[in-house]
């Protein structure tokens, strides 16, 4: 099974990804959780140190041939893969980044998302903008402002393929994100079995804190 996580910068994507794959895991299943950035991070870092950054269409090339390479990296991977794979971000997050910047979608990353195996389910996480944005400034590894965010979360809810992303509210506790991944991923019957005990938490980890 394949899960997409999509969401703006700070939006809880990665820390969820390794939540969800640990409590797989506690559950006797089978996780892999494969990233598929775009290189923004770094790249956004040079720009700062340089004083200076190319136009919108050299930096989308530059992410774009980043986030295609991993991808297609990560697709070897999961060639002989059999249990639930994590994808932190994908080709999806390039076209949103190319709706912020009114750039057109392009030919190949279109085609690569038609012919490579799709994910059985794409999650989008949801979370207020000021809030995601006071994650980013905390953690102090990216540059991003309140308008870039914006940008962002207006640009994936505009992709064709919105109306189809399972919509997550991730400004809830960890354990309550985790268990909706775990009841995508059908790991529901174990979640409704703690339940009626009166028990959510992972077995062997203390309960599970809220996103900071």
């Amino acid at each position: 099974m394949r899960i997409l996580l999509t969401g703006i910068d700070g939006s809880g994507k990665s820390t969820a990804a390794r939540d969800f794959a640990a409590a797989i895991t506690a559950r006797g299943g089978t996780a892999l959780v494969l990233k598929n950035p775009a290189g923004r991070r770094t790249m956004s870092g040079w720009w700062y140190a340089l004083h200076w950054a190319p136009g919108p269409r050299v930096q989308d090339l530059l992410e774009t041939v980043t986030r295609v390479a991993n991808v297609l990296v990560n697709e070897v991977r999961l060639a002989r893969f059999d249990g639930v794979a994590i994808l932190d971000r994908g080709l999806d997050c390039q076209l949103a980044l190319r709706e912020t910047q009114g750039l057109p979608h392009g030919v190949l990353v279109p085609w690569l998302r038609r012919v490579l195996p799709a994910p059985d389910v794409v999650v989008h996480f949801e979370l207020p903008v000021d809030v995601a944005l006071e994650r980013v400034h905390r953690r102090a590894t990216d540059r991003e402002t309140r308008s870039g965010l914006a940008a962002l979360q207006a640009a994936y809810r505009r992709l064709p393929a919105y109306p189809s992303f399972h919509i997550l509210q991730s400004a809830g506790t960890r354990e309550t994100i985790t268990d909706e991944l775990l009841a995508l991923a059908g790991y529901d019957d174990l979640i409704r079995t703690d339940s009626l005990t009166g028990c959510h938490e992972v077995p062997g980890q203390d309960r599970l804190p809220t996103y900071s």
